[in-house]
């Protein structure tokens, strides 16, 4: 690894932890930049997968006040992110990777189009709260089974998966959205760290330099996500996100 591309990695992990901590879509920085600087994109994803799972606990930790009396919520939710994440990841190591490179593509197209929606979907969630389905620790078996569907995707690839579940919770539990967010920061953290055994198991697809790099930077990234975080433009990280997702469609379209 050269100090350029450390440098960018590293900023590019900071970024993607602190945009987890606050809103999710993470991976939309880390994982184009690595392809952008060559790496093969199997290798980019499991490697990036891996390299953030510091970053979600550090995200979980700064958001610890927001996570208190939501144990019995993430005890019914948290398996099911566990065997959704288990599920992806298997399905990622068990087919070829040439399928991923394929199917990469309309997975980042998919995670922009939510990114570019995030604001209209967060309106549509407010509006939503005040006729909620669902209120307390009472857990909707469909948000269940969404939640674990969503893992699947998460441990396939991942980037997005913080505003799928978001909008998820949003709709189908009444609560405050800085919650939400606790408990999203939880359920994404829980999905990328099953998924890294998997990819652990299977070490050739790994770039330890790649990990951690990321992984100091993500963890950083966490820390400044929960304290400072809400304060960003959210317009300017939602541009930086697209345009750094445009840049990885074409390099991965053109190699």
């Amino acid at each position: 690894m050269t100090l350029g591309h450390f440098i960018a990695i590293f900023v590019a992990g900071l970024a993607a932890g602190t945009i987890n901590t606050v809103v999710g879509s993470g991976s939309l920085i880390t994982f184009p930049t690595l392809v952008t600087l060559g790496y093969a994109p199997l290798v980019a994803n499991v490697s990036n997968n891996i390299g953030l799972v510091p970053g979600s606990v550090s995200g979980m930790y700064g958001y610890r006040r927001e996570l208190r009396g939501q144990g019995r919520r993430l005890l019914r939710l948290a398996p099911m992110s566990a065997l959704g994440g288990a599920t992806g990841s298997l399905l990622l190591l068990a087919l070829p990777s040439s399928v991923f490179k394929k199917v990469v593509v309309v997975l980042i197209a998919i995670a922009l189009v939510l990114v570019v929606s995030q604001p209209k979907l967060a309106r549509r969630l407010a509006a939503r709260r005040e006729a909620s389905v669902a209120s307390g620790d009472r857990v909707p078996p469909v948000l269940a089974f969404l939640v674990c569907a969503a893992g699947v995707y998460g441990g396939y690839f991942g980037a997005a998966q913080g505003i799928i579940l978001i909008a998820m919770l949003g709709i189908f539990l009444d609560d405050e959205l800085q919650r939400l967010n606790a408990c999203k920061n939880v359920l994404a953290g829980t999905v990328n760290g099953v998924a890294s055994i998997a990819f652990l198991v299977n070490w050739h697809h790994i770039d330890w330099a790649v990990v951690g790099t990321i992984a100091v930077g993500s963890t950083l990234g966490g820390q400044i996500g929960a304290k400072v975080g809400r304060r960003f433009n959210t317009k300017v990280l939602r541009g930086v996100i697209v345009v750094v997702g445009l840049a990885a469609l074409v390099r991965i379209l053109v190699k």
